[in-house]
């Protein structure tokens, strides 16, 4: 008799859909049975040691993983909403391994190859999901580090780009960096501050 095939799944998340500054970024993830990552939970829950720490061991002992993103230019002209749809299916399509199923966090789906689900509070439901919300997360707190190291006057690497009091504050003293939203409430009324000041 022949044997039963798994059914490939990925599960994808995004980080970043609300901080005024820098990318958006997606992950997806297959997971190994026979290689567990004990621990799986919503990355917003675990925190940021405890996020190291998996997302090492989820890179090590996964079938397959990839991280992918959509600049803050892609954020401004196509939205944030398609921007994130745009990273999921980046980060799908740079899988290793093709999956059968990708299951994704939230309401909406990427257009993809292959079949999809959306499943609402998915991160905290389905352990393959959780992988790729901490991945997703610990890879763009990485990326929002090495900004600061750019742009050192909005601390960048303490509030990643969320709109903090600290954040706020410094975008009123210094305005807007390049990697700042222009899309974005409060980012965009500096530009239009700028366009009327002009005319």
């Amino acid at each position: 008799m022949a044997s039963a095939v798994r059914v490939v799944v990925c599960g994808v998340d995004e980080a970043g859909r609300g901080p005024l500054a820098g990318p958006v970024y997606a992950a997806a993830v297959i997971l190994d049975p026979a290689r567990r990552v004990n621990g799986l939970a919503d990355s917003k829950v675990l925190n940021a040691e405890r996020r190291e720490l998996l997302a090492g061991r989820i890179k090590e002992r996964a079938v397959a993983w990839a991280v992918a993103f959509a600049s803050v230019e892609e954020i401004d002209s196509i939205n944030i909403f398609r921007a994130s749809l745009l990273a999921m299916r980046r980060a799908v399509e740079a899988l290793s391994v093709a999956p059968h199923e990708a299951w994704i966090d939230g309401q909406h789906c990427p257009d993809l190859a292959c079949r999809t689900r959306a499943i609402v509070d998915g991160d905290a439901l389905h352990k393959v999901i959780s992988a790729a919300s901490i991945l997703a997360k610990t890879e763009r707190d990485a990326e929002m580090a090495r900004l600061h190291e750019r742009y050192p006057h909005y601390g960048f690497d303490r509030h990643k780009g969320y709109s903090t009091p600290e954040h706020l504050e410094s975008l009123t003293r210094h305005g807007p960096c390049d990697i700042h939203r222009r899309s974005f409430e409060p980012v965009r009324a500096f530009f239009v501050k700028d366009l009327f000041s002009e005319s």
